[in-house]
């Protein structure tokens, strides 16, 4: 093996912080079985020599740090509290604690110290291929106060496995233990603290900050993770800054007057998140209170519970210091320490020592005066006064500065490590400082479990314990400022917990101030990135039509959700869309339900008058009782059929309108066809169209052939493509419910139908429209079949443009016109002479207008065959026409023939002979 020797650099002989030996080096000791080594920065800086060339010397520090001070001497009391115990009986703890004045070099010398063998007179570290069996100085270190020296120290401190403990080092990257295998913290990783410290930013509305960081590894991890958290949480940093980590670089007052510059020039930063050493933030704050900067300010745990900086004069012109300190604890025992600190002995606390010097040069000072006089000296300046200032003791001194979240962590660290060796001691005697090695505690110290507060804690896979952080808040209180704690960070669950209302109302009063690079987009709006690199920088616009945001600051409008939801442009909801439909309610529907319904009374109506009038001859004349029934039961029905068109569209009421309109339509039309038929039969004087009629004229069978086929395609209709209720999204707003036909083809077939019926029935009336005036029903049949035609042939472009909820009203207004129009034209003339001319409406009446009829009819008509209906006549004749020209006519001189009997040619056919059988064939009808 090789042995490595702990060089000692001089620095003069006389003075009382010279290294002139190794044992010169160690800060603070006591003996024990078992010795645990320190390491703090208890000052702040190592003096750099001006002479030329630099020699490898380890120089004296300044800048005595009250709060890592504080530290060293809470694991200090943590041991002598452990040795007053039963938790390790019969062992006592030793300690040996280093100063590394914030430099790695300097730690770095320290860590050699740790590594040196045991009992070696010349503090050799032995160079091994396998340390297994190697017994070093200390069995386990508690230390560093900063991630960038734990860093390095853990790095020598691995090679013989030596547990090290660090109650402040929070850098992520420690937790990676394949770098830094035996490295161990009583508090979280900067993981957590930057995860915090985003959801703070979060819930607080920003997202334009400023970051200021010291230009170590620390700072740089910090920023790091504090920039992953930022980006997966769009928090945009508007600026980094970072400051040298050494108060000596020249350039650090350069580099705080740039920060504090770009600070003042971001008028939208309104918050700055501070990832720097106490010393640091001491300059950064006095300048910017100079430059009266006012912001709200987020501490990091190294300076969020720094009481030297909450009491800088004017602090309050800063604005607002919000951080996030380490959980505090019971540190009541240690107060109580510090209360009789003055009683403890000096000779091997070299820190201590300075400490009372320290105040002995300033007592003279006020409170905050007196800190920075005691963080300004330097040991070079104490060794000049010793001895010239009358010792002072200040009892409220420490207690005040004392920060419970570092101080709870130091004593964590030591009774972990205490009940480490309480589990190798169970079975070997630890009296012997070679009963076990340090990595055999590293493996105990991963299973240690610890009761904090009532509370089990442990490490980690990662070797962190899982505590939560304290959120603390800056406030003024009776005129000074007070680090208050305003709630506590759960870091596992990742959320704020608050013990009241008066500490949630400080929460949200930190919402009132605004740190966006952007005003914050309203819910309605989405944000619309522009040019700038941040996406923190945006323009809001407006969401478009059905489309919303309820939010505020979202970066894109959400689709309303199925078609049956709209949204106006700028909506910050959705709304349900109205439904609309031919309702009973409506005004419309309400007038086109009267007429129908006066329809159906004028049915019921015609079918009384035409009942009471049963045996007269106009009734007669109308094809008696029976059809006129079925003409009027039909009407009846059309009407009853546009109740299907309003209210709710159901699948029935689909169904069943077009069938119960089509059918009844072409029963109507049908039986009218009848009536065509046999007036076109009685005035018929062509024999071959004769005969065709008579063929055709068959009442019954045809109106049911007639109406079979209407049945017949309805009822394909409904089984292969039938109607359904159909939503209508057509309008933006609104929801139409109506029925689709299902097949526009079923449906045409169904009125083209009846429109054949139509045509042929108005084909068969026009033929017989000159009968007398008063009985001539072929004549209004024609009107009424002309006033169907018109009113369904102006239907359909008006229909096939209409949407919307009338569009029911549409077909149930044809409906009715072409309905009423059959009707009045069938009817009402017949009630007419009923009601009102009742004189015209008997027998004797009748055969007068008959005679008159034919007396007008038989000089001018010529007769090609007239044939009476055996139904109408007793008897049937053929009469041939033989009347060449009109005075044959009028003279007489027609032949005719007796059926059965030969034409009778010559003979000559009297005038009153042909208006008699003119007369006989109008009786027919």
């Amino acid at each position: 093996f090789v042995i490595f020797l702990i060089p000692c650099f001089v620095v003069g002989t006389d003075v009382a912080f010279s290294c002139q030996s190794a044992e010169d080096f160690v800060g603070a000791s006591s003996p024990g079985d078992i010795v645990i080594g320190g390491l703090f920065a208890v000052h702040s800086e190592m003096l750099h020599p001006e002479e030329d060339p630099i020699k490898p010397v380890i120089q004296n520090c300044a800048g005595f740090e009250i709060q890592v001070f504080l530290q060293m001497l809470a694991m200090i009391h943590a041991i002598e509290a452990i040795n007053n115990s039963t938790l390790l009986p019969g062992v006592t703890l030793g300690y040996e604690i280093y100063d590394s004045c914030a430099e790695v070099t300097k730690a770095m010398a320290s860590a050699l110290r740790f590594l040196s063998k045991f009992n070696s007179s010349e503090d050799a570290v032995e160079f091994k291929c396998n340390y297994s069996d190697y017994i070093p100085r200390v069995k386990a270190v508690i230390g560093a106060s900063y991630s960038e020296v734990s860093m390095a120290v853990s790095r020598l401190l691995a090679l013989q496995l030596i547990p090290q403990v660090s109650p402040a080092s929070s850098a992520e990257i420690l937790s990676d233990k394949i770098r830094f295998p035996s490295f161990f913290r009583t508090i979280p990783s900067d993981f957590h603290q930057t995860r915090a410290m985003t959801r703070l930013i979060c819930e607080s509305g920003w997202n334009w900050i400023g970051v200021i960081a010291t230009d170590d590894d620390n700072g740089r991890f910090a920023l790091e993770s504090f920039g992953v958290q930022a980006m997966a949480n769009n928090v945009c940093i508007a600026f980094k800054e970072m400051l040298p980590a050494y108060l000596t670089d020249s350039t650090f007052h350069t580099k705080v007057d740039q920060a504090i510059e770009k600070i003042v020039k971001e008028k939208r930063v309104n918050v700055i998140v501070v990832f720097m050493r106490q010393f640091h933030v001491l300059k950064l704050f006095k300048k910017a209170i100079e430059r009266n900067v006012n912001k709200i300010w987020i501490a990091s745990d190294n300076w969020s519970a720094a009481v030297k900086i909450s009491t800088i004069p004017n602090i309050r012109q800063l604005g607002t210091v919000v951080g996030f300190g380490f959980k505090k604890g019971d540190i009541s025992s240690f107060q109580e320490f510090l209360r009789n600190l003055r009683e403890k002995p000096t000779e091997n606390n070299k820190f201590l020592r300075e400490y009372i010097m320290l105040l002995s040069v300033c007592a003279h000072l006020e409170y905050h005066h007196f800190q920075t006089c005691i963080a300004n000296q330097s040991q070079d300046n104490l060794l000049e006064n010793d001895g010239s200032k009358p010792q002072i003791w200040r009892d409220d001194f420490l207690n005040a500065n004392v920060e419970p979240g570092f101080i709870h962590s130091t004593m964590l660290a030591v009774y972990a490590i205490a009940h480490a060796i309480k589990g190798q001691c169970k079975d070997r005697d630890c009296k012997d400082p070679s009963a076990f090695t340090p990595w055999e505690l590293l493996e105990e110290l991963k299973k240690v479990v610890v009761i904090d507060d009532d509370k089990e804690v442990k490490f980690d896979s990662n070797g962190d314990m899982s505590t939560s952080y304290d959120v603390l808040l800056w406030k003024e209180i009776d005129g000074h400022v007070k680090i208050t704690t305003m709630a506590e960070y759960d870091a596992e669950k990742g959320g704020f917990i608050f013990e009241d209302e008066d500490k949630k109302k400080d929460f949200l009063a930190l919402k009132k101030v605004q740190s966006t690079c952007s005003q914050p987009c309203r819910p309605g709006q989405m944000k619309k990135v522009t040019e700038s690199p941040h996406t923190c920088c945006y323009e809001c616009v407006y969401c478009p039509e059905n489309h919303y945001s309820n939010q505020t600051d979202m970066d894109y409008c959400y689709r309303c959700n199925n078609k049956t939801y709209w949204a106006p442009i700028n909506s910050s909801t959705c709304y349900r869309k109205t439904i609309y439909f031919l309702a009973w309610t409506d005004w419309f529907a309400i007038f086109l339900l009267l007429l129908s319904a006066f329809g159906v009374v004028l049915v019921l109506s015609i079918c009384v008058i035409f009942t009471k009038n049963l045996d007269t001859p106009v009734v007669k004349a109308s094809g008696g009782l029976t059809v006129c029934y079925i003409i009027l039961f039909s009407h009846f029905l059309i009407f009853l059929s546009t109740v299907f068109f309003i209210d709710v569209p159901t699948e029935f009421k689909c169904k069943t309108r077009q069938a119960l309109f089509g059918i009844s339509f072409t029963l109507c039309i049908s039986c009218i066809l009848i009536k065509s038929l046999k007036i076109l039969l009685a005035f018929s004087f062509d024999p071959k169209l004769q005969n065709f009629l008579k063929c055709m004229y068959k009442p019954i069978p045809t109106v049911v052939t007639c109406t079979g086929i209407q049945v017949i395609i309805c009822t394909f209709w409904l089984i292969f493509r039938t109607p359904f209720v159909n939503q209508n999204f057509s309008i933006p707003r609104a929801i139409i419910l109506e029925c689709n036909e299902g097949s526009i083809v079923a449906f045409g077939i169904m009125l083209g139908y009846i429109a054949a019926l139509a045509f042929i029935c108005f084909i068969f009336a026009f033929k017989g429209r000159k009968l007398p005036e008063n009985y001539n029903e072929a004549k209004f049949i024609t009107f009424g079949m002309l006033i169907y035609f018109i009113a369904w042939i102006v239907f359909i472009p008006v229909y096939a443009t209409t949407f919307g909820k009338y569009l029911p009203a549409v077909e149930i207004i044809v409906v009715l016109i072409s309905n009423y129009g059959i009707l009045c034209c069938t009817f009402l003339p017949k009630c007419y002479i009923i009601i009102y001319k009742q004189e015209t409406n008997t027998k004797s009446a009748f055969l007068k207008m008959v005679y008159t009829y034919s007396s007008k009819s038989a000089g001018s008509v010529a007769l090609s065959q007239v044939s009476l209906d055996s139904k109408s006549s007793s008897f049937r004749a053929t009469i041939t026409d033989s009347c060449k020209t009109e005075n044959d006519s009028v003279n007489g001189n027609c032949h005719f023939q007796v059926p059965g009997q030969p034409l009778m040619k010559g003979k000559v056919l009297p005038k009153n002979a042909a208006r008699t059988m003119v007369r006989k064939r109008v009786s027919s009808i």
